[in-house]
């Protein structure tokens, strides 16, 4: 095959609602530590059209448009490292892993550092999570976390160095079922207890599959992180706070009776990002420790529905005052 020709020079303009930073905002300017952050599930970079009849490669136009988004940690799920099928069947298919493809750009003066976590292997290649930084990343470590046979998901922890500190950065996909999803956070969980110290900042970013929100509670109780629309657009008094216990009573009816508190629940608030042309499941997740939010927001729109069956999410950050 003929290698892909360089891509045109990018128009001048940024991704629908991400906003240009001046040098005040972008990371390591003067002042506390500033970040853009971004979570995205790529679907492998191919998606489908005519009703599933062809298939349709967007990793090009997908590297593109996460450069625009101006992210300093981008966290991203099925990610391939490898596909021979893909590489036969699309013209210009890249040579190199998706993560290595989307993290450099001949258009943009910065690149990224990539990190790669294998969990789906198969004949014709593998798939797994992937974190793009702006800055050095130290370490990384990539554990299996499969509860059956017929999914593989895994998690991918990064520390990544920041100006004036190091940051653990975990990129998860978490499986179908919601018994998996219970066992594999009660994994992260543990494995952040017992690894990292408990005032160490972090970022917990991916596809959590958690669209009933069952599992924010473990993860705010056990780790004292918040979600980024949480914390963006907190929820507005009592009143509000008894919609919320009701709804949780008349709707969460696999809550155990026992487990249940007589104060109001307050319910957390995430964001829609499944299906991309009509978001209406939250699927996916940015959970915080140590930073506070400036900004969170859907990259929503046709430009994005193109791309993946997901709506990535970007939130900026501050450290916590």
């Amino acid at each position: 095959m003929s290698p892909a020709p360089a891509p045109a020079p990018a128009p001048a303009r940024r991704a629908t609602g991400a906003g240009a930073r001046t040098a005040s905002d972008r990371a390591g300017a003067a002042g506390p530590l500033r970040l853009r952050v971004a979570t995205y599930n790529i679907h492998k970079g191919v998606t489908s059209e005519l009703f599933g009849l062809r298939r349709v490669t967007r990793i090009h136009e997908l590297r593109a448009r996460l450069h625009e988004l101006d992210a300093d940690l981008v966290f991203l799920q099925e990610v391939q490292g490898r596909h021979e099928r893909h590489a036969v069947r699309f013209e210009h298919w890249p040579r190199e892993s998706q993560h290595v493809f989307l993290a450099g750009a001949t258009t943009r003066k910065h690149t990224f550092e990539a990190a790669y976590g294998r969990n789906a292997s198969y004949l014709h290649g593998h798939h797994g999570n992937a974190l793009l930084s702006r800055f050095p990343i130290l370490r990384r470590e990539n554990r299996d976390v499969s509860d059956h046979a017929l999914e593989s998901r895994g998690i991918l922890h990064c520390v990544v160095q920041c100006p004036g500190v190091d940051l653990h950065c975990f990129v998860v996909h978490f499986g179908l079922l919601a018994g998996s999803r219970e066992r594999q956070t009660r994994a992260l969980v543990e494995w952040i207890e017992r690894e990292i110290a408990p005032g160490a900042p972090l970022i917990i970013a991916g596809d959590f599959n958690d669209w009933r929100n069952l599992l924010s509670a473990t993860l705010y109780e056990r780790l004292g992180v918040r979600e980024v629309f949480d914390m963006a657009r907190p929820a507005a008094g009592m009143r509000q706070q008894m919609v919320h216990f009701v709804r949780d009573r008349l709707f969460e009816p696999s809550a155990a009776e026992g487990a249940r508190s007589a104060a109001p629940v307050r319910r957390v608030r995430t964001a829609r990002t499944f299906p991309a042309l009509v978001p209406w499941l939250r699927m996916d997740r940015i959970y915080l420790r140590g930073f506070d939010v400036r900004e969170a927001k859907v990259m929503r729109g046709p430009e994005w529905a193109r791309l993946s069956d997901h709506s990535p999410l970007l939130a900026d950050l501050q450290v916590e005052a």
